[in-house]
C-alpha cells in the first residue's frame, strides 16, 4: 500500500513546464513570423492599395450610420437558444442513467425556454417591420 502512495508523483510546478514551454514556443513563432513578414514583405504603398476595400464592392456613404436594434436582438436571441441546445447534449448522452428525475428536470428546462420564446413572440421581437 505504501508503495502505491510513493509511486504517485506530487503536483509540482515543474510538471507544468511542458505546457509553459509550448506556450512560449507558440507565442515566439507568431512573433517571429510577424517580424519576418514585415521585413520581407513588399513596401509599395499606392493610392489604390490604401483605399478601403470591402468584398469587392466600392464603399458608399458613411460607415458610422446607425443600424437597427432588431438585428442585434435577433443575434442575441439566436445565441440564447443555441446555448439551450448545447445543454441538451449531456442529457442525450446520459438519459438512461438520469431516469425519471432527469426527464422531469429537462422538461422543466424546456418549459422555461418555451415561456421565454412565447414572451419574445408576443413582444414582437422577431418581426422585422416596424
Amino acid at each position: 500500500m505504501n508503495f502505491l502512495l510513493l509511486a504517485v508523483e506530487q503536483n509540482t510546478p515543474f510538471n507544468y513546464f511542458p505546457v509553459a514551454l509550448q506556450l512560449v514556443i507558440a507565442v515566439g513563432f507568431v512573433a517571429v513570423m510577424m517580424v519576418v513578414t514585415h521585413l520581407l514583405g513588399p513596401k509599395r504603398r499606392t493610392k489604390d492599395k490604401l483605399i478601403n476595400f470591402e468584398s469587392g464592392i466600392p464603399s458608399v456613404g458613411n460607415a458610422r450610420q446607425p443600424m437597427g436594434i432588431k438585428y442585434f436582438l435577433v443575434a442575441i436571441l439566436f445565441v440564447l437558444f443555441d446555448v439551450e441546445v448545447i445543454f441538451f447534449y449531456p442529457y442525450a448522452v446520459n438519459f438512461k442513467a438520469l431516469g425519471t428525475d432527469g426527464f422531469f428536470a429537462v422538461l422543466l428546462f424546456v418549459a422555461f425556454f418555451l415561456c421565454g420564446f412565447i414572451y419574445i413572440v408576443k413582444k414582437g421581437a422577431l418581426e422585422w417591420e416596424d
